[in-house]
């Protein structure tokens, strides 16, 4: 009988092991499958069901509960237990219901109260997409930062070389370029490398911009042989819908039949012009100025708009020579296209960095300093270029009595304050050249910035941002003289040590 009974306690644990094996192998078949019926289900209950058999079984055979080793072991297992469910419920709670908390001064990793808001109450989508193959840890902490106030944000990382067909979407020339969209409007908020993060002024003062109701007007002056804004060929029907896929709506001006602009206008654009305007429009377009509008002209070489006066206020004056660039002729477009690679720090260009735009035929400007008005070149060509003042031979040749050097300015941006007040301002840019921003040639390199960003700049909404200061990290440090660090340096590693041994040599010697 002793050796029946000793037999069966044998099978039993082997019955034992039986339990846990199925136990893992229905965990393991439910999360490979991702399917926990039948077959895990059943198999996790068969497994349970046989170990609880086997504890019962062993329980009536060995009567261990009544021992004082099983009660505190059983002590021990419940403390055991009641602990890890403790801390189980902790980690459900801060999973459900997440707590941060920013210790540092600055508040580096904490968002300005205007994003906050602004976020937290977005009615639409907003995608943040972000065309670059690696994603820094910071800006992805800042954008983790937006999306946490509102689901509607959401952002994600993209590689251009991968998905060209989103890139394309976007216009993307470079990685690192940030795009903001939401619904059918698409902002480029700025270029992301090594030197330069995400700025949370920038992405919040975009999105401030395209969920406005506000509705920039951009009227084009016609009547002077400007070019066609109705979708003719050589026109400007591409720079149009880029316009208003940027929630401009644009409309034909002409200021012959009421010498008036507009008062709901945004900006005025005389873009080619190959006749002279009537001094009742320049009148016009001087008074629009002095309101405190915006203008963008766009004049061609061997034209003469007619523009002096207004332009001599400002400190402008249009060369009648063409700028002519041995680049240009150097990769196939020809010798009278100068190609600039070298661009002013300003707003309408501060992304640029060494990317290419070329002009077809231009003038060079000249500035004056004039007071009141600030004046900065945007388009600069290379030292390699000259105005021509003949264009009649065979071979062009750079003749030092009659032509001028590079490198030369086509293009520029001005302002100036409005009677003296600081809180209206006028504001005009200048190009000698408008094919840049014709079909076909206004989707080349940055020829398309250079318009839309010249539109965004005129339309003013750098005005309209919010007043978020940059969090930058606070310096603590401790500057100290080479005596001072000599001293700090004596005191920790031979000082302090010896009035430690001293210490110990003394509670020593009184101890003896």
């Amino acid at each position: 009988m002793k050796s029946i009974a000793r037999r069966n306690q044998r099978y039993w644990k082997y019955l034992f092991w039986l339990g846990p094996i199925l136990f893992v192998a229905g965990l393991t078949a439910g999360f490979v499958s991702n399917d926990w019926e039948p077959v895990p289900l059943g198999l996790i209950v068969a497994g349970v069901v046989i170990t609880g058999l086997w504890l019962i079984l062993s329980a009536n055979q060995n009567r261990w509960w009544s021992r004082r080793s099983t009660q505190a072991g059983t002590n021990a297992l419940i403390a055991t237990l009641s602990v890890l469910a403790l801390l189980g419920l902790i980690n459900f709670l801060a999973v459900r219901y997440p707590v941060r908390r920013d210790f540092t001064e600055a508040q580096l990793f904490t968002l300005a109260p205007q994003s906050q808001q602004l976020v937290r109450n977005l009615s639409q989508p907003i995608n943040v997409w972000i065309f670059d193959r690696n994603q820094d840890q910071q800006d992805r902490e800042l954008l983790e930062n937006y999306r946490r106030q509102n689901p509607q944000f959401s952002f994600e990382y993209v590689d251009p070389q991968v998905q060209r067909g989103l890139a394309e979407k976007f216009g993307v020339k470079q990685f690192g370029e940030v795009h903001l969209e939401a619904g059918q409007q698409r902002r480029l908020v700025q270029v992301v490398n090594n030197e330069q993060r995400l700025s949370e002024v920038r992405l919040t003062n975009s999105i401030q911009q395209v969920i406005s109701d506000r509705t920039a007007k951009v009227y084009f002056l016609q009547g002077h042989g400007e070019l066609p804004v109705t979708g003719e060929q050589g026109g400007l029907s591409q720079a149009l819908t880029a316009l208003g896929e940027r929630n401009y709506t644009t409309e034909p001006l002409n200021l012959i039949q009421n010498p008036t602009v507009p008062q709901d206008t945004t900006i005025v654009v005389v873009a080619g012009p190959k006749q002279p305007l009537f001094p009742s429009e320049v009148k016009a377009l001087t008074d629009y100025l002095n309101r405190g509008g915006s203008l963008l002209l766009m004049i061609d070489p061997n034209t003469n708009p007619g523009l002096d006066g207004l332009l001599k206020s400002w400190g402008v004056t249009l060369d009648n020579r063409i700028v002519i660039d041995p680049a240009g002729a150097s990769i196939g477009f020809g010798p009278a296209v100068p190609v600039v690679d070298t661009y002013g720090e300003h707003p309408i260009t501060q992304d640029f960095n060494n990317g290419i735009s070329f002009y077809s035929e231009a003038r060079s400007l000249e500035l004056s300093e004039v007071a009141g008005v600030q004046a900065t070149p945007l388009l600069i060509t290379s030292p390699q270029t000259w105005a021509e003042s003949n264009l009649q031979g065979d071979q062009l040749q750079f003749n030092p009595e009659t032509d001028v050097q590079g490198p030369l300015t086509i293009g520029a941006a001005l302002s100036r304050k409005v009677n003296n007040q600081q809180s209206q301002e006028a504001r005009l840019v200048i190009f000698g050249d408008s094919n840049f921003a014709v079909d076909g040639l206004f989707e080349q390199q940055l020829n398309g910035d250079v318009f839309l960003n010249s539109i965004g700049w005129l339309s003013k909404q750098d005005e309209e941002t919010l007043s978020i200061r940059p969090r930058e990290p606070r310096n603590r440090r401790i500057n100290l003289a080479a005596q001072q660090a000599n001293v700090l340096g004596l005191t920790a590693l031979l000082l302090i040590p010896l009035i430690g041994f001293a210490s110990a040599v003394f509670l020593w010697w009184r101890r003896r």
